[in-house]
């Protein structure tokens, strides 16, 4: 299995980050892969993925929440710079970019102007999306009507209904990522988009330490608990945990050019 959006360089891992890193492999995680935050996250990711290069992957992004009217250029500056200072296999996409309208409004029109010119900045550098649409799927949505990034992607933490995931599918590749909290008891909607939607649209994810799954609900969240993901989503679809793994990492393949 791939978890395709995990921030093992978070400093909630500080104290057994390698001992994290074993448990997901020993899970059958091969691969972890790390949304960036912002400029100050950087270098703490960059060192994970150098400790662990054949595990963490990093991508490059402005979370929106890191996102503020002064510091928005400086912001979209350093993804740029990092890009272009680079080789170009360093980052597997760019992200975690996006619109987050649940903390706060403050600086949704920031967010929008940073989530459109990151789009752009992706489709130059031909690297996939990793979007954050936390009470704004609305807003996303119409952005991507209306600026038609050539970019594929995917919508991490999927929280929308069945008709917005085939609105979203409509406006080009994207796929969902799919964690925690399918396995939750509030999930009805959440179960109703797995169920309809085809496996080779979805992405296992866990957004580590975040989103932690039954029955660990409380606890930090780790790679390792990304089979409890799998369970959900084989029961859910009426399909085995080994083909709903086998599907969602070649998906991961290829969204992500990996290597598998």
């Amino acid at each position: 299995m791939i978890d395709t959006h995990c921030h093992i360089f978070d400093e909630a891992f500080d104290a057994d980050r390698s001992e994290a890193v074993a448990r997901a492999q020993a899970a059958g995680v091969t691969l972890m892969l790390m949304p960036n935050v912002d400029s100050k996250t950087y270098g703490g990711m960059m060192r994970t993925a150098n400790a662990f290069s054949q595990v963490c992957l990093p991508m490059v992004g402005v979370h929106p929440t890191s996102i503020t009217a002064e510091n928005v250029e400086h912001e979209l500056d350093f993804v740029r710079g990092e890009l272009e200072r680079n080789p170009p296999q360093t980052f597997v996409a760019v992200g975690e970019i996006g619109v987050d309208c649940y903390w706060s409004r403050a600086h949704v029109a920031q967010q929008l102007v940073a989530f459109e010119r990151q789009l752009r900045i992706a489709e130059q550098h031909g690297l996939p999306v990793v979007i954050h649409a936390r009470d704004s799927l609305s807003e996303i949505l119409e952005t991507l009507r209306t600026a038609k990034p050539n970019v594929r992607g995917v919508f991490h933490a999927f929280s929308g209904s069945v008709e917005q995931y085939h609105s979203l599918r409509q406006l080009g590749d994207y796929k969902l990522g799919i964690g925690g909290m399918v396995t939750f008891r509030s999930a009805g909607q959440l179960l109703e988009v797995v169920r309809q939607t085809p496996l080779s649209d979805l992405l296992l994810e866990t957004d580590a330490p975040y989103l932690t799954p039954t029955p660990h609900r409380g606890k930090r969240n780790e790679s390792a608990y990304l089979p409890l993901v799998a369970q959900k989503i084989a029961e859910v679809k009426g399909l085995s945990i080994e083909e709903v793994a086998e599907v969602t990492t070649d998906n991961a393949v290829r969204l992500f050019n990996l290597q598998r």
